[in-house]
């Protein structure tokens, strides 16, 4: 099962284009390869992507899956985090219709699609021979417990770490990773998500591994795609602030990382979901990342290359403003890589 450059993507999004939950979706918008054919979201049918999300991109929004199909996309993408983990019976109904069409699935949820024989059944080999379902967070086989091999590579790990959770450490990867390439350097984005997954990038479901073996298995995808590469981008997740995440750890002892990206979003000042917890001053974070990344000594202390600012939302002058006040009081470089440019921080890293 693999996704291929021709395949035309339909995107389940259903209240995700202006909601909490389509994370997924929406980097799948702004990064994939492959053709979006269409996006499902009855809340925001027949309005324009690009005036949504900001994201420039000319694709119809449909209700349906059922109206998707006008659209000839090959595969539906699950660009949704539902609380639960499940999807509500009216949006299955979409993925059965998809399946019974003959379309392949990328499912990035902790329930399985070929676990649910309510689905499995609309399968039809004869008729659709190449047909898939993905159910991309999975464990992967053969795991061992981290040992702390990838302090041996020649090349540099550049891993995001964040004030929180999904404050765009993935994001701020890809325009990395995407920058680097461009100046002629041979660097690989590992994936430690589903949506990085579904983008394409090697990797890992992290959350998917049991404790015990999650730094092994980022020291596994890490060793397997270091070879003849400059620059490994790891994909972050989670935050060594946020009361719910256990996946910062394991990144920081499997990757072994030479250098830190510190990312935040603007105005952020507790931790979303538990605003009991404040965020302390971004001087202190930073010490912290340092301090864990090096057990007191008995790993090698990582750079901070600089801190990727997520200003989405906040008018452009407001922005450039935090930015470089950001950036005068930590004395790091500063940049939304986004919506400006990854090259400041890039710098600190190609130079360092």
């Amino acid at each position: 099962m693999h996704l291929q450059p021709h395949h035309r993507i339909a995107i389940l999004l259903h209240n995700g284009i202006t909601g909490a939950k389509g994370k997924t979706g929406l980097a799948l918008l702004r990064y994939s390869q492959n053709p979006i054919a269409v996006v499902i979201d009855e809340t925001c049918t027949g309005q324009p992507i690009q005036s949504l999300t900001g994201i420039d991109r000319n694709v119809p929004i449909v209700a349906t899956m059922r109206e998707a199909l006008a659209h000839r996309p090959d595969v539906l993408a699950i660009g949704l985090a539902p609380s639960g983990g499940r999807l509500p019976d009216p949006w299955i109904e979409d993925v059965r219709v998809a399946i019974a069409s003959g379309l392949s699935i990328m499912n990035g949820l902790h329930t399985y699609f070929n676990d649910d024989p309510s689905l499995t059944q609309h399968l039809d080999p004869v008729h659709y021979p190449h047909q898939w379902i993905w159910d991309m967070r999975q464990e992967p086989t053969g795991l061992s417990v981290g040992t702390g091999k990838a302090r041996h590579l020649n090349c540099r790990r550049v891993l995001t770490v964040g004030t929180d959770m999904a404050v765009g450490k993935m994001s701020t990867c890809i325009e990395l990773n995407q920058a680097t390439q461009t100046r002629g350097l041979r660097s690989q984005l590992i994936a430690t998500g589903q949506t990085a997954l579904m983008l394409g990038a090697p990797g890992i479901a992290l959350d998917a591994v049991r404790v015990d073996f999650a730094a092994g298995a980022v020291e596994q995808a890490i060793l397997t795609h270091s070879q003849d590469k400059d620059i490994l981008y790891v994909e972050g997740q989670g935050s060594l602030l946020n009361p719910a995440s256990t996946a910062t750890l394991p990144l920081l002892r499997g990757s072994q990382p030479t250098h830190l990206v510190l990312v935040h979003k603007i105005h952020l000042e507790k931790i979303q979901h538990f605003p009991e917890f404040g965020i302390p001053p971004i001087q202190k974070v930073i010490h912290l990342y340092q301090t864990v990344a090096a057990a007191g000594g008995t790993f090698t202390v990582p750079k901070i290359a600089g801190i990727a600012l997520n200003t989405f939302g906040a008018d452009e002058g407001v922005a450039k403003t935090a930015i470089q006040t950001l950036s005068q009081t930590t004395g790091l470089p500063c940049a939304d890589v986004v919506r400006f440019s990854p090259n400041p921080i890039l710098e600190a890293i190609l130079n360092d």
